[in-house]
C-alpha cells in the first residue's frame, strides 16, 4: 500500500497506551482555599456575598373570607383563588347545568346546593392551603 510522501504506514494497536508518567504533563496551580465564612449558614438579615442582607421568602396567607365571599357570587371563584382552578370550574359548571335544569324543576333543589358546596369548599381550599405553608388561620 503506498502512502502519500512524507507519510509514515498506518500501524493499527490492539489497545492505546498508557501515558507514561514521566511525561510532560501541563501543571496546574493548587486550588484556591474557599473565603472566609463560606458554607457557614447566615443569620437574617445577616449581609450575603453581594452586600445585600438576605432576607427569607415569606408568602402571604389565603383568606378564607374572600373567598366565601367570592363564590358568594359566582360559585367556585373562592376555589379558583385558592389555587385549585379545576375544581372551581368544575363547581362553576355544576351550578351553570343547575341553573339550566331549573326549567324542569329539579334544578330549584341542586342550585342551592352547588351554591353552598362552592363557599364552603374556597373556605376549606383557604384553610388548606394555610396549613400546608405552616400558616396557622
Amino acid at each position: 500500500m503506498s502512502t502519500w510522501p512524507g507519510e509514515e504506514e498506518a500501524r493499527y494497536q490492539e489497545r492505546p497506551q498508557e501515558p507514561e508518567p514521566t511525561q510532560n504533563l501541563p501543571q496546574y496551580p493548587p486550588p484556591s482555599p474557599p473565603p472566609p465564612g463560606y458554607g457557614q449558614p447566615m443569620a437574617y438579615g445577616q449581609p450575603n456575598s453581594y452586600g445585600q442582607p438576605m432576607m427569607y421568602n415569606q408568602v402571604q396567607p389565603h383568606s378564607a373570607g374572600i373567598a366565601v365571599l367570592a363564590s358568594f357570587f359566582v360559585p367556585g371563584l373562592g376555589s379558583m383563588l385558592n389555587e385549585k382552578v379545576g375544581k372551581g370550574v368544575g363547581i362553576l359548571a355544576c351550578y351553570i347545568v343547575a341553573v339550566i335544569l331549573c326549567f324542569v324543576l329539579v334544578g330549584f333543589i341542586v342550585a342551592p346546593a352547588v351554591w353552598i358546596w362552592g363557599m364552603v369548599a374556597g373556605n376549606n381550599d383557604a384553610n388548606q392551603w394555610n396549613r400546608q405553608h405552616g400558616i396557622l388561620s
